[in-house]
């Protein structure tokens, strides 16, 4: 969620490895943590996320301006989960999260262009030892008014996870 709204990224030595207990100044690191698949599964989330973060123009330019943020949907209490667009100048990406631990199928999501997405980034990936619920790598757009947004995506939505979705051509 931290990477993917606006603002400054805030991590706390450490966190990259899930380590369970605080910071401790006159301590070092539990490096041994790398060695759990758990713990090293959260290493390569950070990493591939720093990644994203630096790839995609939309997710860092105008971080800090209204123009780079767009609500999808933010009233889905019921289901916890939230839709948003962060934009450059020419392109955006999609993020969708579900704050539950519950897989969300046929979820309908608004998005402001037709075509094929891809999915560039799924936090549930068995990549970071994730139960690997994924939309595949394209997602063809339904031509289908949804929340305000000429076209819709019909998604399934990882358990407590965030995609990161992009139409594909976009050079984001």
């Amino acid at each position: 969620y931290m990477f993917t709204y606006p603002g400054a990224k805030l991590l706390f030595m450490g966190s990259e490895l899930a380590d369970p207990l605080e910071w401790r100044h006159n301590e070092q690191l539990n490096w041994s943590l790398q060695k759990r698949p758990l713990h090293s599964g959260v290493q390569q989330l950070v990493a591939d996320l720093n990644g994203l973060y630096r790839e995609l123009g939309p997710l860092h330019r105008f971080g800090f301006s209204h123009q780079g943020f767009e609500w999808i949907d933010c009233n889905d209490a019921t289901q916890s989960v939230l839709a948003f667009m962060r934009r450059d100048n020419d392109s955006f990406v999609v993020v969708v999260l579900n704050f539950t631990p519950v897989v969300r199928s046929n979820y309908r999501v608004g998005v402001p262009s037709g075509g094929v997405y891809r999915e560039v980034f799924n936090s549930d990936s068995h990549y970071y030892q994730g139960s690997d619920v994924s939309n595949g790598r394209q997602i063809s757009s339904d031509d289908r008014n949804w929340m305000g947004r000429p076209f819709s995506l019909n998604l399934t939505l990882p358990p407590l996870g965030a995609i990161i979705l992009q139409l594909e051509g976009s050079d984001a």
